[in-house]
């Protein structure tokens, strides 16, 4: 019996039938332009319809694989048919997520699967150029977690054919491109609130060794694969990629060059050589350097982001966001509506769909008004994509067959309005980012960003 969910002509017609101009902004975290006194009507981020079902395959079954599963087990048109890892027991605790899917300890079979119409990459790092390759040569579309790889040349080649790929989706797991709260604050960060750029920056601060157990050796060898410098891009690459990503998109630009230090603190004696603490200084133009320090040793302070202006600050951390303004700077009048708390001596104004820049903070207002996970946003976003794209392949298939040329399709695909997403040149953007940046922690020394490094 075939177990595929097809994306039939209706349910496409319908989904994109259904979605409003107003329900694509909402995804964004979008609301209406309006006088800070007048009701706010954003269209809620759960009335958004669900799109034609996707069947899914995950490569990777490790804690995160097993978080990728529990995710997409929440969305009624995600279905997940298969699962694969080359440890037969990690299957015990991946079923309890997807009882039904197939189990494979080879990619390989995973991917001449026919009912696998896209599949989710969480293996280690360095295992991504391998099955990448191997998934879009099937005609599969792909999520691959960030970092694309553990080197440049790598991540070029992931990148060189995500792009070439033109019938399929890649989607590289920059999860903050999905989030609607952050394109919700792009307005903020770029429209003139913060004043004049002052200087970014972001901390990852987590106790912990990194360390998994296993009495299984080999398996502890493959569960510990980011201690060692050979195989892992360090707390930047693992962890502060997603922080790197952010501010270099929010600042619209890329790093001149970097400069690391970093330390073993605590977590030396277990034979890694990967640095427990780390701090990383961005330079970027305009004398706009972006700070990061990530440390295994200490988890006060957990996790946040600063964007400092001459204007005002903003503070990023989960899903909210808060302004806090200088003395003397320009009122834009919604300020007064908006509610705020208190951190030790100042002010934080929240900044919230229906609350802040674009409406006034009303009764029905909240600053909760992203409910999932960053993970499930991208998801979500990768899962409509793969609808949208894969329809239209076929619709163009159907009309023209071997008659339609491979520009005339690409115009077609780029007339799309699909979901924001990470694309494979933020993929390789971010990954070239964060593994120079590994590199200059570990040296301890300044290096400048090449051009041709971001190029394919």
């Amino acid at each position: 019996m075939n177990d595929i969910h097809p994306l039939q002509d209706s349910n496409r017609r319908e989904f994109l039938k259904n979605t409003s101009l107003a329900t694509l902004m909402a995804v964004m975290g979008g609301v209406e332009l309006r006088a800070a006194d007048a009701p706010a009507s954003a269209t809620p981020l759960t009335k958004i319809p669900p799109p034609p079902s996707v069947n899914f395959g995950v490569i990777g079954l490790n804690e995160w694989g097993r978080e990728i599963l529990h995710q997409l087990s929440l969305m009624s048109y995600a279905p997940v048919v298969a699962i694969c890892d080359t440890y037969e027991h990690a299957f015990r605790k991946a079923a309890e997520e997807a009882p039904k899917a197939k189990q494979y300890k080879d990619y390989k079979e995973l991917l001449a699967d026919p009912n696998v119409q896209a599949v989710i990459i969480a293996t280690p790092t360095g295992t991504h150029k391998e099955i990448v390759l191997a998934a879009l040569a099937a005609n599969k579309h792909v999520y691959c977690e960030a970092p694309l790889a553990n080197t440049m040349d790598d991540a070029k080649v992931i990148a060189k054919a995500a792009k070439a790929a033109t019938k399929v989706v890649f989607q590289p797991g920059l999860q903050e491109r999905s989030h609607p709260q952050r394109h919700f604050l792009i307005p903020f960060i770029r429209g003139g609130a913060l004043g004049k750029d002052v200087m970014a920056r972001a901390q990852w601060h987590k106790h912990g060794g990194w360390r998994r157990e296993s009495p299984n050796e080999e398996r502890s060898t493959q569960l510990n694969w980011r201690l060692h410098q050979k195989t892992s891009t360090g707390l930047i690459g693992e962890e502060g990629i997603h922080e790197v990503d952010a501010t270099a998109w929010f600042l619209k630009n890329r790093p001149v060059a970097v400069t690391g230090f970093s330390a073993m603190r605590l977590w030396g004696e277990d034979g890694r050589d990967v640095p427990d603490t780390i701090q990383a200084v961005y330079e970027f133009p305009h004398s706009v350097n972006f700070v990061f320090d990530a440390t295994l040793c200490a988890s006060f302070d957990a996790a946040y982001e600063m964007y400092y202006g001459t204007d005002s600050t903003i503070m990023v951390r989960d899903s909210k966001a808060w302004q806090f303004k200088e003395a003397g700077s320009p009122l834009q009048g919604w300020e007064v509506y908006s509610r705020k708390d208190m951190f030790y001596k100042e002010s934080g104004i929240q900044i919230v769909a229906n609350g802040s820049h674009q409406s006034a903070l009303t009764a029905g207002a909240t600053a909760d008004a992203y409910p999932n996970t960053p993970l499930w946003y991208a998801l979500d976003a990768f899962t409509r994509n793969v609808s949208l794209v894969g329809g239209a392949v076929k619709d163009f298939t159907d009309l023209y067959g071997d008659n339609g040329s491979a520009k005339d399709l690409a115009d077609s695909l780029a007339a799309l309005k699909t979901y924001p997403a990470a694309t494979w040149q933020d993929g390789l953007d971010a990954t070239v980012m964060a593994i120079v940046g590994n590199e200059a922690t570990i040296k301890k020394q300044k290096i400048a960003f090449e051009k041709d490094w971001f190029e394919i």
